[in-house]
């Protein structure tokens, strides 16, 4: 096998400024999907400009954009594919991730300049599958969630040395194999594989016997019922090593319908992560305990490593609810500055207070630095002493500098 090179961070977005925020925070490539054929329907999701301005923004900055295209697509879906493949190819984002080997043909035919990366949609999960693939013309295979890392180094060794393995590294785990799940179909009517996934996974379940209807029986694990399909989170953070030796091309990293927040965070460990490592695996080894506080810091479900390591034990369950831990609030990001770098226009997301220390979360080493509200304007000019109504467009003004792009948030 050649040597190595480090390895691409992928990040989610699923808006402009979200796409913005990974890229402004470290992100090697962003993935987003466009209005249709994208898995992520109740996503926000990119119109053509937005597309156009994402690539643009993305590649003056030397990184790259990839677009979902990976629906389990049906004979009506094919001839507004070959439209929007077409469209795709005059836009130019740098790959397709498809997953159906019909899509996958036309965009042979409608976008031949455009990578294609084979979606983990298609349960990729043996070397095998990875050189049929390849000789189809495909560059890159995202890796089943399913595989160990010694079975992706086996991969690695069996497949053509220009070839790239993609590996989720972080956020939420489907119950379902490689996410091919039938539950929100058969429950709700609304498709897992066209985007429309309702995550009955997230749900409180109980047990009923079939010749007791209404009767529930008792299996809960507490008064709430079972959550008996719900995972833990995927978090390999501090686990980079041995993402490196298994021959990992990309770091992907999940969340397209996850907040500027959530991304900022997540891409700016990860960054912090990697780069570290690179820099002197010491170094990586000693701050360890610093990434995993800082991806804490997100809304999760709890962490676990996945199958990668090998089957996940019953602790990678959580039985007892499906809510959040979440630690912190969200207040906004720093859209513009007013006179002086002191002062910000934000869309506010959450309230705040005249009189409130802030936490600001800017792109480089992960460190704490907080900012102090001194004044809350409205549009019209009006002071405010708080900001309790959620989207409203203000200008805050700081006690400290707060540049363009960078976030706010407190604890909750």
């Amino acid at each position: 096998m050649k040597e190595q090179l480090k390895p691409e961070l992928l990040m989610p977005a699923g808006s402009l400024p979200v796409l913005r925020t990974a890229v402004d925070f470290g992100a090697d490539a962003v993935y987003i999907g466009g209005d249709i054929f994208s898995l992520r329907a109740k996503a926000v999701n990119f119109s053509r400009e937005d597309m156009i301005a994402g690539i643009a923004y993305a590649h003056e900055r030397g990184r790259k954009v990839y677009v979902t295209v990976n629906i389990t697509a049906h004979n009506g879906d094919l001839e507004e594919m070959k439209k929007y493949l077409a469209e795709l190819e005059e836009i130019g984002p740098d790959g397709l991730i498809i997953s159906d080997p019909g899509v996958f043909s036309l965009a042979r035919e409608f976008a031949p300049s455009l990578e294609r990366h084979i979606s983990t949609q298609a349960n990729n999960t043996n070397y095998l599958t990875y050189r049929f693939w390849y000789e189809q013309g495909a560059t890159r295979v995202v890796s089943a969630r399913e595989l160990s890392l010694e079975e992706i180094k086996e991969l690695r060794n069996n497949i053509p040395e220009d070839m790239e393995i993609e590996s989720f590294v972080h956020g939420a785990m489907c119950i379902s194999y490689s996410g091919r799940c039938l539950l929100s179909n058969y429950l709700t009517g609304r498709d897992a594989n066209l985007g429309e996934c309702t995550h009955p996974c997230r749900w409180k379940y109980h047990l009923v016997e079939e010749t007791r209807p209404g009767e529930y029986m008792p299996v809960e694990e507490n008064d709430r019922g079972t959550f008996i399909f719900n995972s833990k989170d995927l978090c390999m953070v501090d686990h980079i090593d041995d993402l490196v030796n298994a021959g990992i091309s990309s770091y992907k990293c999940e969340g397209r319908m996850k907040s500027a927040l959530y991304v900022a965070t997540v891409t700016r460990a990860y960054r912090n992560a990697i780069d570290d490592y690179y820099k002197d695996p010491a170094l990586y080894e000693s701050n360890k305990a610093t990434y995993l506080a800082e991806v804490a810091k997100c809304t999760n479900r709890r962490f676990y490593t996945g199958f990668y390591y090998g089957k996940p034990p019953a602790q990678a369950m959580v039985y007892g609810d499906s809510t959040y831990v979440k630690e912190y609030v969200y207040y906004g990001t720093i859209e513009r500055n007013g006179e002086t770098d002191h002062i910000g226009v934000i869309t506010q997301k959450n309230k705040f207070c005249v009189g409130d220390t802030l936490e600001v979360l800017e792109p480089g080493p992960v460190k704490e630095r907080f900012v102090k509200v001194l004044s809350i304007t409205a549009q019209d000019g009006t002071s405010q002493e708080s900001c309790p109504h959620a989207g409203q467009i203000i200008t805050v003004a700081f006690d400290g500098p707060v540049p363009v792009g960078c976030l706010l948030r407190g604890k909750a």
